[in-house]
């Protein structure tokens, strides 16, 4: 492939990634789930019943049909009009759809997505529960959805230890797809026991911890953070996910001792990667949204630190330069005398810190000038990049 198709390639995927960020820019800093909703898929449905399948008759060409009878109706925008499958109290409707029990006995109860075509139902998504919250679950879900969002997550709060893994989940994607302001104040009332107890059971998944430690860090008590010191120093939690929401929820109890120990971290380039990773998105998440625990300059230190790590020096490079930190240029320039400067992605990420910042600081100015006379291409690659970079934050507003 020739090179400037390359870089157009390059760039096309860059602006395809860039894309995908926007779709989840709101999200939850801590949680390790997004994505639809049963709610979600709900409010796109025409109809949703629940009951038990019976009467399932096949067709040699593989079509059929098959009886739901209703017990719960979740959702009928039908309902008053000539096509109600419902009308009269009707509580059996006949699916055009072949669909037969899983078991013989019949333990399980369905879920069913219908729209509704050309006068028949047409169910397009079918799913099996055993447990009958799940209508339940969904009822009380359309009843909270014109609430603020902090009262609808106090709602999907309660679900999230349920029995019924479909339920369980479903819950946490809500908060999966909430911003942490959604829930902050919300988090602040919530039983901290009951959350302290989801984090010390060994059932508990680890993709919950984060979520589960940054509400502890708004409900609990100071003594909560031993629990949270506790998961930190064990080896077995702390390679796993959630160390972030771990360390957020530390800080938010003990500002002074839980920074100290992640300021440790960041600075042992002896550390495990993604323990580090971890804590430079725990840093994130306070200079973006919990700036009032932990001082600027601290923060600014932290990542500082982890330029003279080569092999997470990108990532620090890059969110001095998200943040504007002009003042760090000198240190980041610096790198240049450092082995990390050997590494290709090192030195992007230099370039671009020295192209967003040389209107600001001298030596960034005369390095872009000499990058453009080694490289034209490559800069003006870099710099398109740039100014794709701040599509996202166009688009969100």
């Amino acid at each position: 492939m020739a090179g400037p198709s390359r870089r157009l390639l390059s760039l096309a995927i860059a602006l395809a990634a860039l894309a995908f960020l926007i779709s989840f820019a709101r999200a939850c800093p801590f949680c390790g789930m997004q994505g639809p909703t049963l709610t979600g898929e709900v409010a796109q449905a025409k109809l949703v019943l629940y009951g038990q399948l019976t009467n399932a008759k096949e067709q040699a060409n593989g079509d059929g049909t098959t009886d739901l009878l209703v017990e719960t109706v979740i959702k009928n925008e039908l309902a008053g009009k000539k096509d109600d499958p419902l009308a009269g109290n009707n509580k059996t409707v006949q699916l055009n759809r072949y669909l037969p029990p899983l078991e013989t006995t019949d333990k399980y109860r369905y879920l069913v997505y219908c729209d509704y075509f050309r006068g028949k139902i047409d169910p397009y998504r079918v799913v099996p529960v055993k447990d009958a919250d799940m209508a339940k679950y969904l009822l009380g879900a359309l009843e909270h959805k014109d609430e603020p969002i902090g009262k609808r997550l106090r709602f999907f709060f309660d679900y999230l230890d349920s029995p019924d893994l479909e339920i369980s989940n479903d819950a946490y994607k809500e908060f999966g797809n909430a911003d942490y302001k959604d829930y902050k104040d919300m988090a602040k009332e919530l039983p901290a026991e009951r959350v302290a107890g989801w984090l010390k059971d060994e059932k508990t998944p680890a993709f919950r911890y984060g979520l589960y430690a940054s509400m502890l860090g708004h409900c609990g008590k100071p003594e909560h953070a031993e629990l949270l010191r506790k998961m930190l120093d064990d080896p077995a939690k702390r390679l796993g996910s959630g160390v972030d929401g771990m360390l957020a929820g530390y800080i938010m109890l003990k500002p002074k001792e839980g920074w100290a120990y992640t300021y440790d971290i960041l600075k042992d380039a002896k550390k495990e990667f993604m323990v580090r990773y971890a804590a430079l998105r725990a840093v994130r998440f306070l200079w973006d949204s919990r700036p009032d625990l932990v001082s600027l300059k601290e923060l600014k230190e932290g990542v500082a630190v982890l330029l003279d790590q080569s092999d997470i020096a990108d990532l620090a490079i890059d969110d001095l330069r998200k943040r504007q930190c002009w003042d760090m240029a000198n240190r980041v320039l610096g790198l240049r005398a450092s082995k990390s400067y050997e590494i290709p992605i090192v030195r992007r990420a230099i370039l671009r810190f020295a192209l967003s910042c040389k209107d600001h600081n001298k030596a960034a100015a005369s390095y872009v000038d000499e990058q453009r006379k080694k490289d034209a291409q490559m800069v003006a690659d870099v710099e398109e990049l740039l100014r794709l970079e701040q599509m996202p934050s166009t688009a969100a507003k």
